[in-house]
């Protein structure tokens, strides 16, 4: 995106160029020792003049899930390449309702950031209609599909993941039926549901899944009310693909088992590794979590349109063969030989001998 220069007259700026030459150069070289930290810089690092920014969705930038995923790896871009949060680094405007979608992706495409991510699915309209209208911007947009020149459109396979997280819930599970937390009935969702569903008929044909979406990314107490329906039902582990509402999902487990020591609950994270969320006492309830590198997609997308790569009018996917996906260390929740069986299914989807659905059939 062309860079907007606000002029000032000429006076002004001999007469800026006067004062800063008069008050030497100590100014200059300070700015360029950020990504060393001000310590052993050597004095040649020059900070990128290259600025990025992302709106969430409504489940917030700390949802411990798919947002705060995407803001990480923003971070991270930031840190490695010496920018500074705020105009002309990185930034992010969150979305309390679907209503401040257009107004955040507009304001942070007037505060001239080079590129703008709308995160998640329920962002797709609000992308391609600020596409239309501001055609030198350059949008990504994470889990949707938007045909336009200046947007570069996101995907994960999202059902490989959830297919191992079957794998693990249909041999881990004790009592036979284990339960699946969706947040809204959007493909994205769809896709983690069908590579679940599969992974437990793959694994254990036997076991039973009940499936309930609650219609929120950003509910914890739908999450919570919904795992009490389903631990009150049978099941004991249950994985949710539901952002901030699968919060609520770990809060019920919690006190399940702070309630009962011996009670055999457990959690299935997404997006991001949520261990520390299952943590009870000396215990924890996160049996693993089907890992979504949002992070890697923002940081890469990121660094390429920095190097005048931005992949517009282009769809990326991610999956387990691109480390995309994959499946968090269990920190000993599941066994060895379990691991095994769970390392040889991931191979085989890598080598293509297993297709998984992103559909429910």
């Amino acid at each position: 995106m062309t860079k907007r220069k606000f002029g000032l007259g000429l006076s002004l700026m001999l007469a800026a160029g006067t004062m800063l030459a008069a008050c030497g150069s100590d100014e200059d070289t300070s700015s360029t020792d950020t990504g060393n930290g001000g310590e052993g810089g050597e004095g040649t690092e020059e900070t990128s003049d290259f600025s990025v920014a992302m709106v969430t969705d409504v489940g917030g930038v700390d949802d411990k899930s798919f947002n705060q995923s995407a803001w990480e790896g923003l971070q991270k871009f930031g840190e490695e390449n010496g920018l500074e949060k705020g105009d002309g680094g990185f930034d992010y405007l969150q979305s309390q309702s679907d209503a401040d979608y257009n107004t955040n992706l507009n304001n942070l495409i007037r505060r001239d950031f080079d590129v703008v991510f709308g995160i998640g699915f329920l962002m797709e309209g609000a992308v391609a209609e600020i596409a239309a209208q501001q055609p030198d911007a350059q949008i990504a947009i994470i889990d949707a599909v938007v045909e336009a020149d200046n947007v570069a459109s996101v995907l994960f396979k999202e059902q490989e993941g959830a297919f191992l997280a079957g794998v693990a819930a249909a041999l881990m599970t004790e009592t036979g039926k284990v339960g699946f937390v969706g947040g809204m009935d959007i493909p994205v969702i769809e896709r983690f549901e069908a590579g679940f569903l599969a992974g437990v008929e793959a694994a254990n044909a036997d076991v039973e899944v009940d499936v309930q979406y609650t219609g929120a990314f950003d509910k914890a107490e739908l999450g919570k009310t919904t795992a009490n329906r389903m631990y009150q039902g049978g099941a004991d582990i249950i994985f949710h693909a539901a952002g901030g509402t699968g919060n609520g999902v770990f809060t019920e487990a919690k006190e399940r088992k702070e309630a009962d020591a011996d009670a055999n609950v457990w959690v299935i994270g997404v997006d991001s590794d949520q261990y520390d969320e299952g943590q009870v006492g000396d215990a924890n309830i996160t049996l693993t979590s089907v890992l979504k590198r949002v992070d890697n997609a923002v940081f890469n997308i990121s660094e390429q349109a920095m190097n005048g790569e931005f992949p517009g009018g282009e769809t990326v996917v991610y999956g387990l063969a691109d480390d995309g996906i994959d499946l968090a260390d269990s920190r000993g929740a599941i066994p060895e030989d379990i691991m095994t069986q769970i390392e040889e299914f991931k191979q085989q989807i890598i080598d293509g001998d297993i297709t998984v659905p992103e559909t429910v059939e």
